[in-house]
């Protein structure tokens, strides 16, 4: 009797544990399965996201997004020891970990107070620039804006004409609307110097032997008179001037001349639109600019590149970076947020970019995207080519020698991307020529 019961109790307990098995078996095949369907869903969420909105904004609030370009270099200097150590700060240190992880679980940027509540009061954050990549100059400040509290120009300063209290808006973005009389814009070419490198030597670096006499690159201004303390020999919070030789057409000028000097003919527009648009009105700068660039294409079929010289609106501390003992000028990468094909016109700017961390680390300021708010057009003429882009060169502050220095480097970047992709579609040209001689025959 009681060997019978043994038996049975033995049985009983195998059936506990095979159902107990069981039951663990179908529960895991269930999460695998649930899993599996999870990330397939999530999968398709993200093509068709992708697919269907044109938004630079997801991606630029990523994670990616929050990483400086150092930490992937750290993370595998942990695992080779040898790799070249960056002069950059440690991504890891306290600070920036803290930051980092509590922005992550919070969306609110420790360094913005605003971020607490942008999320939560309808239209607060819709003007913000976001950041789409990261540069290594420093802290992730946006680029600071100007907006003006009047349309209207003062009248009577033949030097600077400003709004009433002296002073032009400095970088503030116009609307591009349609309406009123369109007058002749038309660029004036730079002069092109002869073949010379930087250094002054006889050559012409990357040219390819390319005519420089065709005009390939536009340099213009849609806020031409965004000065410079220093270069007026005054203090303001907001500097104007109609003056070439003290705004942002100096920047200019030394980035055309130094395009010319690496083979590539470059156009330099240069007009003051206060002063040659009847009825001025600020507010539809890039109007006004945009007829520029039409007229540059225009006469130039061969134009590929357009570059929108700004000057950001941040004091000395915030615009200025110091490499080897010299200080530079830093630079912001501006991209239109209502321009549909923004990855195209931000895988231009960061070329660019790219090259002048890799050269000067601590100059680019990172690739930031607008939208349309407060006036703010949000497309800045970019979607007349996929090789367009605003660059804000410098702040208020910064000098002719710093703003000098960062404009050559800044060509010398524009120039290497230039060459880099007239070189290898001339090297991709034979291969097709050869193919349609092999079909040929």
């Amino acid at each position: 009797m009681n060997r019978k019961w043994f038996q049975l109790w033995n049985i009983g307990r195998l059936r506990s544990k095979l159902l107990d098995v069981l039951s663990l078996g179908r529960t895991m095949l269930l999460l695998a399965g649930g899993s599996l369907v999870f990330f397939m869903l999530l999968g398709a969420g993200g093509l068709a996201g992708q697919k269907l909105n044109s938004s630079p904004i997801p991606s630029m609030k990523g994670l990616a997004a929050s990483l400086s370009s150092g930490f992937f270099m750290e993370l595998l200097g942990m695992e080779v020891p040898h790799l070249p150590k960056s002069e950059e700060p440690s991504a890891f240190s306290g600070s920036n970990v803290t930051s980092f992880v509590f922005r992550m679980l919070t969306s609110v940027d420790p360094g913005d107070p605003k971020s607490l509540l942008s999320r939560e009061v309808p239209g607060l954050a819709a003007d913000d620039p976001f950041l789409l990549r990261l540069g290594s100059g420093g802290a992730k400040d946006a680029p600071a804006d100007y907006h003006p509290g009047t349309d209207e120009l003062a009248a009577g300063d033949s030097e600077a004409h400003g709004t009433g209290d002296g002073t032009e808006p400095a970088h503030g973005d116009g609307v591009d609307e349609p309406g009123g009389e369109e007058t002749d814009l038309q660029p004036e070419p730079t002069e092109a110097p002869g073949p010379t490198s930087g250094n002054g030597s006889s050559a012409t670096p990357g040219s390819s032997g390319q005519d420089a006499s065709v005009k390939r690159i536009l340099i213009y201004h849609s806020h031409p008179r965004e000065a410079y303390n220093p270069l007026l020999g005054v203090e303001s919070d907001n500097p104007s001037s109609a003056v070439p030789s003290k705004n942002v057409m100096l920047v200019g000028s030394y980035i055309a001349k130094r395009l010319e000097q690496r083979g590539i003919g470059t156009v330099h527009a240069q007009q003051d639109y206060a002063t040659t648009v009847p009825d001025y009105n600020w507010n539809f700068s890039y109007k006004y600019s945009r007829m520029t660039v039409k007229a540059a294409m225009s006469a130039n079929q061969e134009m590929t590149e357009m570059i929108d010289i700004h000057r950001d609106s941040q004091r000395h501390g915030k615009t200025t970076a110091v490499i080897n003992g010299k200080s530079y000028a830093q630079v912001y990468f501006i991209l239109g947020h209502a321009n549909k094909n923004w990855k195209k016109n931000e895988a231009f700017a960061n070329k660019i970019h790219q090259l002048l961390e890799k050269s000067y680390p601590g100059v680019s300021r990172g690739i930031w995207g607008k939208s349309s708010g407060n006036g703010n057009n949000g497309e800045y003429n970019q979607t007349l080519s996929p090789n367009s882009v605003l660059i804000e060169v410098g702040g208020i502050d910064n000098s002719e020698d710093e703003l000098k220095r960062t404009a050559d480097i800044l060509a010398d970047a524009i120039a290497d991307v230039y060459w880099n992709s007239h070189d290898a579609e001339k090297a991709a040209a034979p291969d097709s020529s050869a193919d349609t001689v092999k079909q040929s025959n």
